[in-house]
């Protein structure tokens, strides 16, 4: 990999050399729904001159270049030889492998976080330890490399815990253990089974927060942040917040217990100190800060940071922002964002993710689906795990089509994005009925 990365170096100082352009040639890295999202906003920039996508779906096909998002040598090659002006990273993976500092070495302008930042989300040890230094507010932890002493401090605090692979685990790395038993049994899954690999050879062990979970996406240049809208994530598989954990079936946004002093506050106490530590150590922090906040009766806490656009967030993050994004990122890479004023549309947005019979667990891929020709304007069906064969649309993933709608009120984004679910021809798919009602008065 290193020959072959040296290789598209070399290349791509050469492409350098040729003419500039007065518009933009972006690249966006992924295959999932949040990568769709970005794509189709970018698509709308007056300031975009060409698109990519590496690899895509079936949703962003007419941008698809065939480069996994874990090729980073074959991605500085394809940015060198297209010229590509600025590249996007949605995915955690390509970042905690060093996707931006390989493509910094090229002299490449590219929206996202350095490995070393990326720590932020690719160790939860790592990140307590940020927290600690920046003094911002979260649950009480451990962290234990022997499974042994963990189930001996879990006795100690008893339950319910909060368990957590170190690693990168796609969303599903945390166990809630209501019960002692429980959480014994999650330290032996994470620590001794196989679903986890190398992300579970360190576990966290954390207090128990109640209160309401509310995700902030922050767009940040290093010195400066600027929030976008608050979203609420509905993690779990089935209705009621039951069932396993997920990489998120739904999202909404805003949830109504979010407040102006409530963003001052979070802003103030753990984004501006995350990225002055940040800062100080040398590790600047340019890309989104995703902060997992609990807002408890004793004010908001930190549970855990990600480096990247989140997946559903992204998507009614993306139908509810106003203004062009492509200038944002680009001045996010310029160190310039305190000059960016972010306009937000005043309505609701709803996402309800369509998954594969199955899902999180084992599930059914290769399913046909039909997507209806006429529908609301307002309303986007954004792909995820979804290809092409034979001419037919498919299921290639678990997480599979994100049903997106906007409306005045809570209540009717959800009716418009549930009658568009209700219009695809998507056999025995897996979804919950239940997103954002938990925003809607009793």
């Amino acid at each position: 990999m290193k020959v072959r990365l040296r290789i598209a170096l070399i290349s791509c100082e050469i492409a350098k050399r040729g003419e500039t352009m007065s518009k933009h040639r972006v690249l966006v890295v992924g295959n999932g729904g949040r990568e769709h999202a970005l794509a189709w906003k970018l698509a709308q920039s007056p300031e975009l001159e060409r698109l990519f996508v590496a690899p895509g779906n079936a949703g962003t096909a007419m941008w698809n270049v065939p480069i996994s998002a874990e090729d980073i040598a074959g991605l500085v090659e394809f940015a060198c030889r297209e010229k590509i002006d600025l590249t996007v990273v949605g995915p955690e993976d390509p970042l905690s492998l060093g996707i931006v500092d390989a493509f910094l070495e090229a002299g490449l302008r590219i929206f996202g976080p350095t490995q070393a930042a990326a720590q932020l989300e690719g160790s939860k040890s790592f990140a307590k330890l940020i927290m600690e230094r920046a003094k911002i507010p979260t649950a009480k932890w451990q962290v234990f490399e022997d499974s042994e002493q963990a189930k001996k401090f879990i006795h100690t605090i008893g339950a319910p815990c909060v368990l957590k692979a170190d690693g990168l685990a796609a969303g599903k790395g945390v166990i809630v253990a209501m019960d002692k038993e429980t959480a014994l049994q999650a330290v032996d899954e994470i620590m001794e089974g196989s679903n986890f690999g190398l992300a579970g050879k360190k576990l966290l062990v954390e207090e128990f927060l109640e209160g309401q979970e509310v995700s902030l996406l922050c767009f940040s240049d290093g010195a400066t942040a600027l929030p976008m809208v608050p979203v609420q994530d509905h993690k779990r598989a089935l209705e009621g917040d039951m069932g396993l954990n997920t990489g998120g079936l739904g999202t909404y946004s805003p949830p109504p217990i979010w407040t102006p002093e409530l963003e001052n506050t979070v802003m103030r106490e753990l984004v501006n100190p995350t990225l002055q530590v940040m800062q100080e150590r040398g590790t600047p922090f340019i890309g989104v800060l995703f902060l997992g906040l609990m807002l408890t009766k004793q004010g908001p806490k930190l549970l855990e940071y990600n480096v990247r656009f989140g997946d559903p967030e992204t998507q009614v993050v993306m139908k509810r922002l106003e203004s062009d994004l492509l200038p944002i990122l680009w001045a996010c890479t310029e160190e310039s964002l305190s000059e960016i004023q972010l306009n937000w549309k005043e309505e609701v947005a709803v996402c309800v993710v369509m998954a594969a019979q199955g899902y999180p667990s084992a599930y059914t891929k290769g399913v046909p689906i039909r997507l209806p020709v006429e529908r609301d304007l307002d309303a986007v069906i954004f792909h995820a795990g979804t290809g092409i064969s034979e001419g037919q649309l498919v299921s290639t993933g678990g997480r599979v089509l994100g049903i997106t709608a906007g409306g005045r009120t809570l209540q009717e984004a959800r009716e418009k994005a549930y009658v568009l679910v209700d219009q695809i021809d998507f056999p025995k798919a897996h979804f919950r009925r239940d997103i954002g009602l938990k925003g809607l008065p009793e």
